[in-house]
């Protein structure tokens, strides 16, 4: 905070974007802003703490009148009030951490007799996360939608909402691929579901751009989960749907503009799809693949974007999310939209880390996917022995022998003079690894 905080002074910048990182979610470096006269282009340090800590945000949507998952509305760490309140809302439920977030602190439960050593292992992980280790519980849905809103709200008292993200499909309590429109949610849910998105957002005194998540039960029923207090990762399915520049809304926003738009201004065109592309293992439940990346070539094309940061060469570390990128595809319909993401995934090459792309084109050509019967455990249903295909080895070997054998010929015949051999990239055109 304080080297960012003297970049900021020394170049003279008026305002500090904070990403989707670390400091993106902490309610005291937008008071360190405040106090070095530097704009937050975020939401108020309030917000940011009372919706950083679950059981809070819980508590002020109870008094909203948003629904809440049943479950504890204050932290605990006395194990038979957990056992005696999962007794009452019937198992499976969930512990989980008060702060933070990106699955971490999080344990399912199913039996009363798995409850305390769950209850000690999300709390320690949590204090080694947030430096934090209070959790409570909360029923745990087996068939349910993980669907958020999208939420734009100005200083003037303005707040509106930019649809829904379909994002149940996760991994590790974390999201993988992230879709807009849901497949589940009709126009009479989404007005209902906005409506109390909006209402959250204003309970919450909340400024700036964010996300209300919500549980959605297989009878249609919605809860509140919580609020992401920052710009998510999944956003640019949001902007290609609806043509807005969100990063751009929030620095509008932050200085001190209204918003130029209405709630009857946001309408949907087509449907966008987002495949996060981490540096892990979908064969060793998804663990992280730290290393150097030795070649990486990203697909193209119209309603193709790839929001990346690494490169032929990069090293990906151990110490943070493995994430490289966001692929984002985007159609008329939503079958054309996975066409477009299976068609770029099979074109993405990266080389010297494993990546779960193999995974990802299996789960979209999968039929559940198509059919859109999505659930937050779906991988561990549909994909939980998954392997990767084996049927282009055999191919691959062949090609390899074939260019092997004419190269030796063309470079008998002193055809082709090279100090250096080709890459398998530069002579054999499209194949597979």
């Amino acid at each position: 905070m304080d080297k960012i905080s003297k970049a900021a002074k020394e170049t003279r910048a008026e305002a500090i974007h904070p990403g989707y990182g670390f400091l993106s979610e902490n309610h005291k470096f937008v008071e360190k802003c405040i106090q070095n006269d530097i704009v937050f282009i975020g939401p108020p340090a309030k917000a940011i703490k009372e919706m950083g800590d679950k059981i809070t945000s819980r508590q002020i949507m109870v008094k909203s009148g948003v629904p809440v998952t049943p479950g504890l509305t204050r932290g605990s760490h006395s194990l038979p009030e957990m056992q005696d309140k999962a007794d009452e809302i019937g198992y499976p439920v969930l512990i989980k951490a008060t702060a933070g977030g990106g699955g971490k602190g999080i344990r399912i439960v199913n039996t009363s007799d798995e409850l305390p050593e769950a209850w000690e292992s999300a709390s320690r992980e949590a204090k080694n996360a947030f430096g934090n280790g209070e959790v409570y519980l909360e029923k745990f849905f087996t068939r349910a939608r993980h669907i958020e809103f999208q939420v734009l709200a100005d200083n003037f008292g303005k707040t509106i909402h930019l649809l829904e993200r379909e994002c149940s499909i996760q991994r590790r309590h974390q999201k993988i691929i992230e879709e807009t429109p849901s497949p589940a949610v009709g126009p009479s849910l989404r007005k209902e579901m906005g409506k109390a998105a909006v209402a959250a957002a204003k309970a919450a005194g909340y400024t700036n751009a964010g996300t209300v998540e919500f549980l959605l039960d297989d009878q249609g029923c919605y809860y509140f989960l919580e609020m992401n207090t920052r710009l998510q990762v999944e956003h640019p399915v949001t902007e290609m749907i609806t043509g807005i520049d969100l990063v751009r809304q929030q620095i509008e926003i932050a200085a001190g503009n209204p918003l130029a738009l209405d709630q009857a201004d946001i309408s949907a065109r087509g449907h966008a799809i987002e495949c996060r592309i981490y540096a892990e293992d979908p064969e060793n439940n998804f663990f992280p693949s730290p290393g150097t990346i030795s070649f990486y070539k990203e697909p193209t094309g119209p309603g193709i974007r790839n929001d990346c940061g690494v490169y032929s060469g990069c090293t990906v570390p151990v110490e943070y999310d493995p994430i490289l990128s966001k692929l984002t595809a985007h159609g008329e319909t939503r079958d054309q939209a996975i066409a477009k993401m299976i068609k770029a995934l099979k074109s993405y090459i990266v080389l010297g880390v494993r990546t779960p792309i193999d995974f990802l084109l299996d789960l979209l050509a999968s039929s559940p996917f198509e059919k859109g019967d999505v659930f937050t455990n779906f991988i561990d249903t549909h994909f939980s022995h998954w392997k990767p295909g084996e049927k282009n080895r055999d191919l691959a070997c062949l090609a390899f022998i074939v260019d092997e054998l004419s190269r030796s010929e063309k470079q008998t015949r002193g055809r082709e003079t090279r100090t250096h051999s080709p890459t398998p990239f530069q002579t054999l055109g499209n194949w597979k690894l």
